[in-house]
């Protein structure tokens, strides 16, 4: 059975494609099972779109809820859609989160850290002047916020847990193992799944996230993986999902899972 649950669309406004675009592309891929999991607004920003090249407006929000239920109906036979969102992962902001994802009937909600100190994870110049120690503190810091993200029982899946190094590839090379350990121990304590996202390939670093060292840690401390291709453009629904379940069956899984109505659902590698 295949199934990705990280998708955008264009009202993030860095996407293309419509919703149903991503769904028809499902189809072709042969996915049983899609979730369109498109950014959250910046709820804790006084501007109804506070970066309109990075995610919805606030007002766009509960159309985009209507249009995938919507779609979902629609649908039904063909592909299961489900509805998702990508949130972001703002300690200041957590319970403005909370409160207003809890009254919509999402499938699932991935967390994720996009930046760290308040500066982009994706940004090339944070790193540029900073001593080793201070990549080191940088570094911890993002497994920090990912470890509060897993605590706040906000999420069923964490996204690309080592997406800091898509513009900076020697973000793998800086010492933290333990900061790495730690976050998977809690995130299995919390019962939350990390995804495997397929769109590393559209970064420097290219490859996957997580590396497969994280992924090798991960099984070790029980955490359970699913599937994202994290496609901004239709044509990457799906993308490498069979190369990801063939690597996860040689790490050692047996298994992933995906979520609907936040009830965890395992299918067999």
């Amino acid at each position: 059975m295949k199934f990705d649950l990280h998708t955008h669309h264009f009202r993030c406004g860095h996407a293309d494609g419509n919703i149903s675009d991503y769904i028809e592309a499902g189809i072709a891929a042969g996915l049983s099972v899609i979730g369109i999991s498109d950014h959250t607004p910046y709820f804790g920003s006084k501007e109804d779109q506070a970066h309109p090249r990075i995610a919805m407006a606030k007002s766009a929000f509960a159309g985009y809820v209507e249009e995938v239920l919507s779609l979902k109906q629609k649908y039904a036979g063909k592909i299961d859609v489900l509805l998702g969102i990508e949130s972001d992962y703002f300690p200041e902001h957590v319970e403005i989160y909370r409160d207003i994802l809890s009254q919509y009937p999402f499938d699932y909600v991935i967390g994720s850290v996009h930046s760290v100190k308040d500066v982009s994870i994706f940004n090339k110049n944070r790193w540029k002047g900073l001593s080793p120690q201070q990549q080191i503190a940088d570094k911890e810091a993002y497994y920090e916020l990912i470890r509060d993200s897993a605590r706040s029982g906000m999420f069923q899946i964490l996204g690309h847990i080592d997406a800091m190094k898509g513009n900076y590839p020697a973000f793998s090379d800086i010492p933290a193992a333990a900061a790495i350990d730690e976050t998977l121990q809690v995130i299995a304590d919390h019962k939350v799944a990390i995804e495997i996202n397929t769109s590393g390939k559209t970064k420097l670093s290219g490859g996957w996230y997580p590396a497969d060292s994280i992924l090798e840690r991960a099984l070790h401390y029980g955490v359970e993986v699913t599937f994202g291709s994290d496609a901004h453009i239709p044509s990457r629904v799906g993308d490498e999902g069979e190369d990801v379940a063939n690597r996860l069956r040689e790490i050692g899984f047996d298994h992933w899972v995906y979520f609907k109505n936040k009830q965890k659902i395992s299918v067999p590698l």
